[in-house]
């Protein structure tokens, strides 16, 4: 008997002797794919990581040396544009730096008058010749005032130095009555200036920038102050910070709407601003900056003084590492 229950005894330890060893393997079997896939995940990453690197390696191979286009989206911490609507051209390349609503059509207000100087030079007309303020130069569109009473006269040349430093739209809308043909044929020959110039999507009304109906984009307009910076009369007389003129008699001063003109942070060899509701307040420029002869575009801006916070804006970050070559993605 004792020996039956040894027998026994001893063929349920053989029975039960495997089970450690088949557990184990079994364990083993489901660590074995686990730790294959974390090594496989593992190698995955390293792999991303290293084709990634070398991708990184050869944009910057690709862009090195090259300017950054930088729209005003990418990095708005750096360059704030308030302004609706802006442009900056680098003119020595001809590249775009910042852009932001380059085509969008919209009014003009007395950037106008860059235009208006242009076809009264081009026509050659005597800049000695005496002209006089009317009840016709008065605005009865806005309403806005002037020191120009009627009767006051002036050369043309005055005319256009108060049009394009001081703004004044009697002066403006005086050198297109006296223009040969009158008021419509300026008109039209603005017009036909700014096709010849490849402005499509502008169009002009009236000389003074007044009209709603003055419109442009931030791209045509770059190519107007491009164009305008060629004609000595106009950089000369819409940088003028100061100037005291005798009309009628009397000695007044006026100054330039543009205050950035007087600062000796800032080198203009153009200017012109513009403000009526429509429109917002505008500013363009043609500057050096950062060493780069460039052309600014600001259009609607909101708050006197956004326009040239704008304009500073995008001074400090030219001078900054903004423009420095700079890697950018394929």
């Amino acid at each position: 008997m004792r020996r039956k229950l040894w027998l026994l005894l001893t063929s349920l330890a053989l029975v039960l002797a495997p089970l450690p060893v088949i557990v184990d393997k079994a364990e083993a079997q489901t660590s074995k794919p686990k730790q294959s896939s974390a090594k496989k995940s593992s190698t995955s990453a390293k792999q991303a990581k290293k084709t990634a690197k070398n991708t990184t390696k050869k944009t910057v191979a690709k862009h090195q040396g090259a300017v950054r286009h930088v729209a005003v989206s990418d990095d708005p911490t750096r360059l704030a544009i308030q302004s609706s609507a802006a442009l900056v051209l680098d003119q020595s390349s001809g590249r775009v730096l910042v852009e932001k609503q380059p085509d969008a059509v919209v009014p003009i207000a007395s950037i106008t008058k860059l235009m208006t100087a242009m076809v009264v030079l081009d026509a050659g007309l005597d800049m000695e010749e005496v002209i006089s303020i009317s009840s016709a130069d008065i605005d009865d569109l806005k309403g806005t005032r002037s020191r120009l009473p009627v009767g006051t006269t002036m050369t043309r040349e005055t005319a256009m130095l108060l049009a394009l430093m001081s703004s004044e739209n009697r002066a403006a809308n005086a050198l297109g009555r006296h223009y040969p043909g009158g008021l419509r044929a300026f008109v039209d020959a603005m017009n036909r200036k700014s096709r010849s110039l490849g402005m499509f999507d502008t169009r002009f009304e009236e000389p003074t920038g007044l009209s709603s109906n003055n419109v442009s984009t931030a791209h045509d307009l770059a190519r107007m102050v491009t164009a305008a910076a060629r004609y000595p009369h106009i950089r000369m007389y819409s940088t003028t910070a100061e100037a005291k003129l005798e009309l009628s008699g009397r000695i007044q001063t006026f100054g330039n709407t543009n205050t950035l003109v007087r600062s000796d942070n800032w080198q203009i060899g153009l200017s012109k601003t513009g403000y009526i509701s429509e429109a917002g307040r505008c500013l363009v420029m043609q500057a050096w900056v950062a060493d780069k002869p460039v052309v600014i575009v600001l259009l609607d801006s909101q708050g006197k003084m956004t326009r040239v916070g704008d304009a500073n804006r995008i001074k400090r970050w030219m001078e900054s590492a903004g423009l420095k070559p700079v890697a950018t993605p394929a």
